[in-house]
C-alpha cells in the first residue's frame, strides 16, 4: 500500500471486511491466505489489506489495542510516538491550560489522537497525502473526528496564529533508507525552523532525538527526556512562560520523566558529585536521568557518590529508594579478572548472571561464554571502572535476597 487510491479501497465495505478477516492472521501463512482471498476479491485490494494487517501487528507495541482499529503507513509505524509518551505530553499541555494545538508534521496522527483524547482541539498538518489519509481514518476510527482537522499542506506555510500551542515532530530519518538523522539541521523541517515556529506560540513542544548534544539546546527552552519501561524514547523542547506550578515550563531547565509511573525529576543545576569507595549499594540511574545529566540529583537523593568521575553509577552505604535509579545490593568489589570471576560464581553455584557494563571494553556475551555458568543461583555482574581501574562488582537487585560474600 503506497498510494491514496489503494488506501481508500480499504475504507470501502469490502476493504473493511477483509481487514476484519485478517485481524489475527499468521504472517507465516500469508501466501496461502493471499491465494485464498484472491478467489473472491481483487488482487490489489488483498495486497493492500495484507500490508495493512502487517503494519497493525507491528504497531501494536506502540499503540496497544488501538492498533487493531488504526491505519498505518510504513513510515508512520517507524516514526510515530508510542501512545504512553504521546498521552504524557498531551496531559502536560492540558495541565498548562492549552485547549488548541497546531500539530505540525502530524504523520498518521498518533499525537493528534492523544491530544484530542485530552480534550484538546487539533489541527494536524502533513504534506504526505497518504499519511493525511491515514490520520483522517484514525480520527474517524477512534471517534475523535470532531476534535481533529487534518490538512495536507507544507507545515512551513501553515498559519498557527490563534492556537494555544504548537507541536512539531520533524522527520528524523532519511527517505531513501530510513536511517536516522543525527544533525538537527538535517531534520525535515530543520530544527532551527521548528524553534522559530515554537517561539511564535504561547506554548510549544518540539520532539527531538534523545541523543541531542546539550550545547545545541536553546537557552529559552526546557528539555525533557522521556523513558518508557526503562528505554529512552525521545526528548522534548518545551517553550512557554516560566511558572512555579508543578509541570510548568522552566526555561533552561532539564527534566527526566519516567513512564509508565510518570515520575518527573527537574534538575537543580547541581555540580557533579565527588567519587568515593564503593559502598553496600549501587544505583543504576534510568537512561532519561543520564541523558538529562541529572545523575548528581539522584546522588543527592540517595546520599551517594560516584564510583568513578566518568561513570554514571552511584554508590551509597545505605538503601534509599528512588524511582530514578535501580538499586543493587553489592556483595563483592574486585579487580577485573575472568578466572577469579569464574571461580567465584562456580563456588556460589550461579547459573544465571545478568552482566551489565559501563566504561568497560569487555563484551558481556563473550564473557558469558568464558564463565561456563551452571547452578541454581542468580547474580548481577557489573563490568566497570572504580577510581579509574577496571573492576567487577557482584550483587543482586535490592528486592532480591543477598548471598553474603564480602
Amino acid at each position: 500500500m503506497t498510494d491514496p487510491d489503494s488506501f481508500a479501497a480499504l475504507l470501502t465495505p469490502e476493504g473493511q471486511a477483509l481487514l476484519d478477516a485478517l485481524h489475527d492472521h499468521d504472517p507465516a501463512d500469508e501466501l496461502a491466505t493471499a491465494t485464498r482471498l484472491r478467489r473472491d476479491h481483487p488482487a490489489a485490494l488483498v495486497s493492500a489489506a495484507l500490508g495493512q494487517a502487517r503494519l497493525r501487528q507491528r504497531a501494536a507495541a506502540k499503540f496497544g489495542a488501538d492498533a487493531r482499529r488504526m491505519y498505518f503507513t510504513p513510515n508512520g509505524v517507524e516514526q510515530s510516538t508510542r501512545t504512553a509518551v504521546a498521552e504524557h505530553r498531551a496531559a502536560r499541555l492540558a495541565a498548562l491550560g492549552v485547549r488548541s494545538v497546531a500539530d505540525l508534521c502530524a504523520g498518521i496522527g498518533g499525537d493528534a489522537l492523544a491530544l484530542a483524547r485530552a480534550g484538546i482541539r487539533v489541527l494536524a498538518v502533513d504534506r504526505d497525502p497518504l499519511a493525511c489519509a491515514a490520520a483522517r481514518a484514525n480520527a474517524d476510527a477512534l471517534g475523535l473526528a470532531d476534535l481533529i482537522e487534518v490538512r495536507c499542506a507544507d507545515v512551513t506555510g501553515t498559519d498557527t496564529a490563534g492556537y494555544d500551542a504548537v507541536f512539531v515532530d520533524p522527520a528524523r530519518r532519511t527517505k531513501a533508507r530510513g536511517g536516522r538523522i543525527f544533525d538537527p539541521e538535517a531534520y525535515s523541517p530543520p530544527l532551527s525552523w521548528a524553534i522559530d515556529a515554537a517561539r511564535t506560540a504561547p506554548y510549544a513542544a518540539l520532539k527531538i532525538a534523545p541523543g541531542v548534544p546539550h550545547e545545541a539546546l536553546p537557552a529559552d527552552a526546557e528539555t525533557e527526556w522521556i523513558s518508557d519501561g526503562g528505554d529512552v524514547k525521545e526528548a522534548v523542547l518545551w517553550f512557554g512562560p516560566a511558572a512555579d506550578a508543578p509541570g510548568a515550563v522552566r526555561p533552561g531547565g532539564r527534566r527526566a520523566t519516567l513512564l509508565p509511573a510518570g515520575d518527573s525529576l527537574l534538575g537543580a543545576d547541581l555540580p557533579d558529585p565527588e567519587p568515593g569507595p564503593v559502598g553496600g549499594w549501587l544505583y543504576e540511574p534510568d537512561g532519561a536521568v543520564i541523558r538529562a545529566h541529572l545523575v548528581a540529583d539522584v546522588a543527592r537523593q540517595v546520599g551517594g557518590r560516584l564510583i568513578d568521575p566518568t561513570i554514571a553509577y552511584v554508590t551509597a552505604d545505605a538503601l534509599t529508594p528512588t524511582p530514578y535509579a535501580t538499586a543493587y545490593a553489592i556483595t563483592d568489589v574486585l579487580p577485573f579478572n575472568v578466572k577469579k570471576l569464574r571461580a567465584l560464581l562456580r563456588e556460589r553455584e550461579v547459573g544465571v548472571a545478568v552482566i551489565k557494563k559501563r566504561g568497560s571494553a569487555v563484551e558481556p556475551e563473550e564473557l558469558r561464554k568464558k564463565l561456563k555458568l551452571g547452578g541454581r543461583n542468580h547474580c548481577t555482574v557489573f563490568l566497570t571502572r572504580v577510581a579509574g581501574a577496571p573492576a567487577m562488582l557482584l550483587g543482586h537487585p535490592a528486592q532480591a535476597p543477598v548471598t553474603p560474600g564480602r
